[in-house]
């Protein structure tokens, strides 16, 4: 089939069945969308913005770098759309921990337990460790570097755990199509996400859940109920969850300019059907297949136009009715269970 043809028959069966609407639209649609695709160094970390208009659509920008100031940064999204105003900021990194590490931890509240880290027993949970006898419970990360004779059989050790899936959260595990991810825990390899998600965890969420006004998704309730004038609401994010929500094709590398062009002008035709303004900046980054900030720019605004379709009635938010995910492993916005 010809490519143009091909493309012409997706924006008309996109068109239809966003005009049927399968899923009603968030009560409260936040004023601030903000989407972070997360690393543990500065220069990984980038971002991208939809400010809500009096017309009731959204203007997307971006992408740039996350702020340096990170204890600051919910607040002054808040400070930017406005004391009354809502905020949905989506953060690419684990929120929440395996049911396995938390029942040895005795972990009730992954919320609380935020609250605690590097404080008494808590106090040495940021500092991965170097060697397999520095790995406990309350110390969990590991290797800080890559050095020869670092195996995961350590890890599983150390956790009293017998395969890695143990060392996984329900929504990690992979199925449906989804690729298996990374132990939280595990930090060498392409995949590892632990150190980015240290970082998060205590320089974003920590100093911003002192605010009792800043509510964390699943954690805090269901993402309808908590979009309220006046606060913020945080979740977790996957833009490779995104990548089937606007394309049944595959993406292949999102290292390739020339792919993250060609997903471009869908995430730009399903912004038109949808009357999402697109500023000019970003209309450039995602013509010219986002040369400034490569794969990492592509990546936080692919996961702001997928809250977007959470935030338009286009996909169910996605938490499971499960009190262990709900209250200790967390959830990835959009993703729809087993």
């Amino acid at each position: 089939m010809d490519s143009s043809l091909r493309m012409r028959i997706y924006r008309i069966r996109t068109a239809h069945r966003e005009a049927v609407g399968q899923y009603n639209p968030l009560v409260n649609k936040p004023t601030l969308v903000y989407h972070a695709d997360w690393g543990s160094k500065p220069s990984k970390r980038w971002c991208a913005t939809a400010t809500l208009g009096t017309d009731g659509h959204y203007t997307a920008s971006g992408p740039a770098l996350v702020s340096d100031d990170l204890s600051l940064l919910i607040e002054n999204l808040r400070a930017e759309a406005g004391e009354q105003q809502t905020v949905f900021a989506g953060f690419d990194l684990p929120i929440g921990v395996p049911a396995h590490f938390a029942e040895r931890a005795g972990i009730a509240k992954f919320r609380d337990f935020l609250l605690e880290l590097g404080k008494g027993e808590w106090s040495d949970f940021h500092s991965v460790c170097d060697t397999p006898e520095q790995l406990s419970i309350h110390r969990p990360f590991y290797p800080n570097q890559s050095l020869e004779g670092h195996k995961q059989q350590h890890l599983l050790d150390a956790h009293d755990a017998k395969t890695m899936l143990d060392l996984l959260r329900i929504c990690e595990r992979g199925g449906n199509g989804q690729r298996q991810a990374c132990s939280l825990f595990w930090t060498l390899g392409a995949k590892a996400v632990g150190k980015a998600a240290l970082k998060g965890w205590e320089h974003v969420l920590v100093p911003a859940l002192k605010d009792n006004s800043v509510l964390l998704w699943p954690f805090d309730g269901r993402l309808d109920s908590l979009l309220k004038p006046g606060v913020a609401v945080i979740a977790e994010t996957y833009p490779a969850e995104c990548y089937g929500w606007f394309s049944d094709r595959p993406l292949g590398s999102k290292g390739d300019p020339e792919n993250r062009k060609k997903f471009s002008a869908l995430l730009s035709d399903w912004a038109g059907i949808n009357k999402v303004l697109i500023e000019d900046g970003l209309r450039k980054e995602m013509r010219d297949g986002f040369i400034t900030g490569d794969d990492d720019a592509f990546d936080a605004v692919v996961g702001l136009f997928g809250m977007l379709r959470v935030c338009l009635g286009q996909r169910p938010s996605g938490e499971p009715n499960d009190k262990l995910i709900r209250d200790v492993e967390g959830w990835i916005l959009g993703r729809r269970g087993s």
